[in-house]
């Protein structure tokens, strides 16, 4: 069973994730890093491309999820390093440090509130977060082309790209495509029709709401829903 709630950190959200007999489902892309605790491993979920589906048996999770673009200054790595990738915290940071956070966190009664502290520590020593980054999200989340807004945020789309490699771990084009597939899933959740939903969230048609959903989460919108996902 899936569970989350916002977090002291701002933009972030802590999430729990317990075996429900239902089979592993895909994880699908949001254009956010999570730091993840499962069975005494301390990970970091780069920013996926497609959907990845977790391997071996179901297992109970906990996790703090960064917004877009906040995780690789946190974490000191940049995003595109990550990119469709789960690695292992002691990989990024020394392993000495990692195994004092794992101590302290299967100590912890509740392990989705000791990552949130870990997160809300690390943040306190880092730079603040770039505002133009978040304004770059927003933009794209209101269905703006690329260059405009690359114009409006007074960046060369040359220049714009290389920021969002960094942050995001993939260019302003695939950013806005993953943008536009989770309020897709929005507003087919809310039980709004396909038809709709490919117009309001900014689709040719609904083919064209299909195919990105194939390419994206790897199988058919209906599947894809009615599976839970």
């Amino acid at each position: 069973m899936y569970a989350e709630r916002g977090s002291r950190l701002a933009g972030a959200v802590v999430w729990t994730n317990s075996p429900t007999g239902a089979g592993v489902r895909p994880v699908l892309p949001d254009g956010c890093m999570d730091l993840l605790w499962s069975d005494g491993r301390l990970l970091v979920a780069g920013p996926d491309t497609r959907a990845y589906l977790p391997e071996g048996p179901d297992r109970s999770w906990a996790g703090i999820r960064f917004r877009p673009g906040a995780a690789p200054a946190l974490l000191g790595v940049p995003a595109n390093e990550l990119r469709d990738l789960r690695v292992e915290l002691a990989d990024l940071w020394p392993a000495a440090g990692v195994r004092r956070l794992r101590e302290r966190i299967a100590a912890a009664s509740d392990p989705a509130s000791a990552l949130e502290d870990i997160a809300l520590e690390r943040a306190a020593g880092a730079e603040a977060p770039d505002p133009l980054l978040r304004r770059l999200v927003e933009c794209l989340d209101e269905g703006r082309p690329v260059s405009a807004t690359a114009g409006e945020l007074g960046l060369g789309e040359r220049r714009l790209h290389r920021r969002c490699l960094t942050a995001f771990g993939y260019g302003p084009k695939t950013l806005a495509r993953i943008l536009r597939l989770q309020r897709a899933l929005a507003l087919v959740r809310s039980g709004t029709p396909y038809a709709e939903t490919a117009v309001r969230a900014g689709y040719a048609d609904q083919p064209h709401l299909a195919r990105e959903v194939r390419a994206l989460a790897g199988m058919p919108l209906g599947e894809l829903l009615g599976g839970g996902g």
